[in-house]
């Protein structure tokens, strides 16, 4: 049973277009998630990510279960209506919290124990109890509890997550009791095993579920094993389901997945980097504290639309930098803007065919020098996309 419908309208060769088709909202893919972990985009209204063009946003259900409480959320009509966000949402399990957050979590078969931050008591967190979080908080995209193990780590624990994570998601098949308005992803595990990889691909699969998420990256894997991980995937996952790549939001990231057949991006990079003053560009990243921004009567991006570009200087920014919640704002609305503008140049480009054209004028504006790095290099060549000319490694 699923509450989504996944339509793939266009290709270049791995690189796919596509409508993704949710309860609260219709959307293209590639898509990339703003993370509002307490029911909040940080400094921005639901009306300014309107305004952009965001389409989902992700909830931390960690913390909205802490504070205001999923019943509490459940008797005020579910965190659509308690936020007032008309457009689709995305909940996490709450696991990687427990690993990332908190020390002394201690994992078993029942589930993740941790110690509470209210009072320090132990907690359990169950795959059913994340599950019926999820349900009260009602989110179009809730995801099964998996076993989170970083990446670097090696050795039998790798293992034991994995095959563990594949049992946790037919307690949380069980426990899931609202399919028909929320779809359920599964997570793949295995560090960097291809074997443990596949293995966990397989299981997920064979249980048909709505979407697949590849987990377990971004966690200091170097570049190379990270997008070897997500080619090897996204060749495995269905042709007719989304596959989300979990906590990646560096655009050169996201381009890279997007041209191995991945749809969907979740990151709290670009709003973090806003809040310490940082912009993002085509050409990389403008660091608005820089002494160099005082005088500057520039936009941040002269080629940027938003309403940031429009109206403010660099110098003004410069002024307003991590001195006044003001410059966060206006920092986080251009650099949210950015990535939905991304995401949309993404779906065109690959639409009107022109995707390999779109991907070497994006490593242009961010590698002008030609020094692109080599494990893009190599990403691309096995997406089947020619860099050549704007790559000097080639």
């Amino acid at each position: 049973m699923m509450a989504l419908r996944f339509e793939v309208l266009g290709r270049f060769n791995r690189a796919r277009a596509a409508r993704l088709t949710l309860p609260h909202f219709t959307s293209e893919t590639p898509l990339f998630m703003p993370v509002g972990t307490q029911g909040t985009i940080k400094g921005l209204t639901t009306k300014q990510l309107e305004e952009i063009g965001c389409q989902i946003i992700l909830g931390n259900t960690y913390h909205l279960a802490l504070r205001p409480t999923s019943e509490l959320i459940d008797e005020l009509g579910g965190l659509h209506k308690f936020m007032n966000w008309p457009r689709a949402l995305l909940t996490d399990s709450g696991g990687f919290q427990m690993v990332s957050l908190l020390h002394l979590a201690d994992i078993t078969e029942e589930g993740v124990t941790f110690q509470s931050p209210v009072d320090g008591k132990p907690m359990l967190l169950t795959p059913e109890e994340s599950i019926q979080i999820q349900n009260r908080i009602g989110a179009d995209i809730i995801m099964a509890l998996d076993d989170v193990v970083k990446t670097t780590i090696t050795g039998p624990r790798i293992e034991e997550a994995m095959h563990r994570t594949l049992r946790w998601i037919d307690r949380c098949i069980a426990a899931h009791k609202r399919p028909r308005e929320q779809n359920l992803f599964g997570i793949v595990q295995g560090g960097l095993d291809p074997v443990l990889r596949d293995l966990c691909v397989q299981g997920l699969v064979e249980r048909n579920l709505p979407g697949y998420a590849i987990g377990g990256l971004a966690g200091g894997e170097d570049k190379d094993s990270f997008w070897r991980v997500v080619a090897q995937c996204t060749a495995s996952l269905p042709e007719t389901k989304p596959r989300y790549v979990m906590g990646v939001g560096y655009p050169l990231d996201i381009v890279v997945c997007s041209a191995l057949g991945a749809d969907m991006y979740d990151c709290v990079y670009p709003t973090r980097t806003a809040r310490f003053g940082t912009a993002l560009v085509p050409g990389g990243v403008l660091r608005l504290k820089h002494q160099s921004m005082s005088a500057d009567t520039r936009p941040i991006d002269s080629t940027c639309e938003c309403m940031v570009c429009k109206k403010y200087t660099r110098a003004y920014l410069h002024c307003l930098v991590t001195k006044d919640a003001m410059g966060s704002q206006l920092l986080s609305y251009h650099n949210l803007y950015y990535m939905m503008q991304l995401s949309r140049n993404l779906h065109s480009s690959i639409i009107q065919g022109t995707f390999p054209e779109f991907v070497c004028n994006f490593l242009r504006n961010m590698f002008p020098k030609g020094d692109v790095p080599e494990w893009v290099c190599n990403a691309m060549e096995v997406a089947g996309v020619d860099i050549s000319s704007c790559c000097h490694n080639t």
